[in-house]
């Protein structure tokens, strides 16, 4: 019994404290340091080594301007504490703060001298002058500390002090010495160089960074240059520099192709498909086992049906697949391009019941419910392809039910909300995509939010929805590759719902189908309307960067095609484009790109 009110008292002391503690921070934080410092007082009193309180108490009487009791303070610390050089440091502050810069000097100057006679007391002396914004002599103290440690990581606090004094160069440097010293510290030295790096490449930070990383890789490899090469060159969207690298690290680690397949995703996504092949070719030469042998052919097919500026025709298409199970049989092992090959027969050649069929026996040989539940994803994407919306969302729903909280269910949820869409049952499609705000894959997230936007947008001012669901009946019958009734559809969309919400997406979606028909003209009129219509709109940098690419890769009217670039780097400087738009810009232009 005794026992446990002795735990009980201690419990219940040491929940007091901590409320004190908390309510002593708080008063601090809102500026009432008359009552921070009455309590951080008592708990000083109590445990006079606790630097914690001892800071606050200080700051707090120095927030008070009661500098001698600031003083006396740190006085009785320095005798409590033998061998406390940083002190020395806090008691010249406190004589600075009342401009008496004589005595502060003379403080300083003593633990400057203290931290050259014992280096080990550098790092704490250093960090109390950083820690009051006192560069000069922190710089000091740990410059010489490194001299007189070598093996100190002093080059962290030096790297810290340079940002501070806008040195970046210099911080680089230190950042880049404290890697090579301890290659731990490569992801707390890559969070920092984040900060400092930008997604355009001729950026002073971006040209001082890759400047040394080349020197130090042509002077002495180190892998973690590489990598750091890598993100640069991904950071600024030049992938096929970054490519480069990411073989460089293969080649010396070749553990993982994770990286690669990575790079080649996002080089494909912004329309690098000359790297996003090269990446997956060197994946494929290079990888030794089945699985990851028929991930990288999927891929090389998928960004081969789908890549932009790729010159296949469907029947070369075919060749490849037939080769490919050839290959590799059509057994669970190929099942990813089984399901691809069902989606190009569908989509591209028009032939769904074949599609059907082979997915049909694919679910038979599938060995577990996640494979089961891909097969059927794309079954269902078949029958809304067939008009046969009810089964399809009968199937996407048994997906949901069959592999629960998983991507898979996100991504069929995503579909039901698109299919109850495509049939006018906007309020059905809101309650799915409800859902999916906190999914975890970030496309599904992003297309839900996309999605979630163009109904709640287009629902506000047309009560009976009549706009939104013509709209929504065009983007069903381009999903069943009904081309002209969708243009035609999305006319009378243009014709009868003129100055309402939905137009400048159908003048947009439109613009992409005339693309698709190879009449240009109309296309670059769409593109058009929609920036004179709503300079500001969503989709107006949008516009403005497909008619620049309309006019270098289409009409070849360099000059209007640099004039819409430029327009993104000055008028729309958030949109996603803008990356691409400055380095098409610079090109035109003639600049000499590094």
């Amino acid at each position: 019994m005794k026992k446990l009110i002795l735990i009980l008292l201690f419990l219940f002391s040491y929940n007091a404290s901590s409320q004190n503690v908390q309510m002593a921070f708080d008063y601090f934080r809102k500026g009432e340091y008359e009552k921070a410092a009455s309590i951080y007082k008592k708990l000083f009193d109590k445990n006079k080594y606790n630097s914690l309180y001892f800071n606050y108490l200080l700051k707090s009487y120095q927030e008070l301007e009661d500098f001698d009791k600031a003083e006396n303070l740190i006085l009785a610390q320095k005798r409590r504490i033998k061998n406390r050089y940083e002190l020395d440091v806090e008691l010249g502050y406190n004589y600075q703060l009342q401009n008496k810069n004589k005595i502060a000097d003379s403080l300083f100057n003593i633990a400057i001298s203290n931290a050259n006679k014992n280096p080990k007391n550098a790092l704490k002396i250093g960090k109390s002058f950083q820690d009051h914004h006192l560069l000069d002599a922190a710089l000091q103290v740990y410059l010489n500390g490194k001299k007189q440690n070598p093996n100190g990581n002093y080059e962290y606090y030096l790297a810290q002090i340079y940002a501070e004094k806008g040195e970046i160069e210099k911080m680089f440097t230190a950042y880049l010495d404290l890697i090579e010293k301890n290659k731990n510290y490569y992801t707390t030295v890559y969070r920092y160089l984040s900060k400092f790096i930008t997604n355009d490449a001729q950026d002073e930070y971006n040209k001082l960074l890759k400047r040394q990383l080349i020197i130090r890789l042509q002077k002495k490899p180190n892998i973690a240059w590489n990598k750091l090469l890598s993100w640069l060159y991904a950071t600024q969207q030049d992938y096929a520099k970054a490519l480069r690298q990411e073989i460089a690290i293969y080649k010396r680690e070749g553990n993982s192709f994770t990286n690669l397949f990575s790079l080649a995703q996002k080089a494909f996504d912004t329309k690098d498909s000359e790297t996003a092949f090269n990446a997956i070719q060197f994946i494929y030469e290079n990888a030794l086992d089945i699985d990851t042998k028929i991930k990288a052919k999927e891929q090389e097919i998928f960004y081969t049906i789908y890549g932009k500026n790729v010159l296949k025709t469907t029947e070369e298409i075919e060749q490849e697949f037939q080769q490919v199970f050839i290959e590799f049989g059509k057994g669970d092992a190929s099942l990813p391009i089984q399901i691809l090959y069902a989606d190009f027969l569908t989509f591209k050649k028009n032939n769904p019941q074949k599609a059907i069929e082979i997915l049909k026996n694919a679910e038979k040989a599938a060995l577990n419910k996640q494979d089961k539940a891909k097969i059927k994803i794309k079954l269902a994407d078949i029958f809304v392809f067939n008009g046969k919306y009810n089964q399809a969302l009968v199937t996407y729903t048994q997906v949901q039910q069959d592999v629960r909280s998983s991507n898979i269910a996100n991504k069929a949820r995503l579909k039901i909300a698109k299919t109850s869409y495509f049939k006018g049952d906007f309020d059905w499609a809101k309650t799915q995509l409800k859902v999916l705000k906190s999914a975890t894959s970030k496309l599904i997230s992003n297309d839900a939010l996309a999605l979630n936007l163009l109904i709640s947008d287009n629902i506000v001012d047309d009560t009976i929805r009549t706009a939104l669901k013509k709209y929504a009946k065009a983007e069903l019958l381009t999903y069943q590759n009904k081309t002209q009734q969708a243009i035609d559809t999305l006319s009378l969309v243009l014709k009868d719902f003129k100055g309402h919400a939905i137009e400048d997406e159908a003048l947009f979606k439109q613009a992409e189908l005339y693309k698709s028909q190879q009449k240009f003209a109309f296309a670059e009129h769409n593109y058009q309307k929609i920036i004179q219509l709503k300079k500001d709109g969503i989709l107006a940098d949008n516009a403005t960067y497909e008619l620049g690419l309309l006019y270098e890769t289409i009409l070849n009217d360099k000059e209007k095609a640099k004039e819409m670039y430029e327009k993104i780097i000055f008028e729309y400087p958030a949109s996603i484009y803008l990356v691409d738009a400055r380095k098409r810009f610079r090109k035109l232009r003639g600049d000499k790109i590094e």
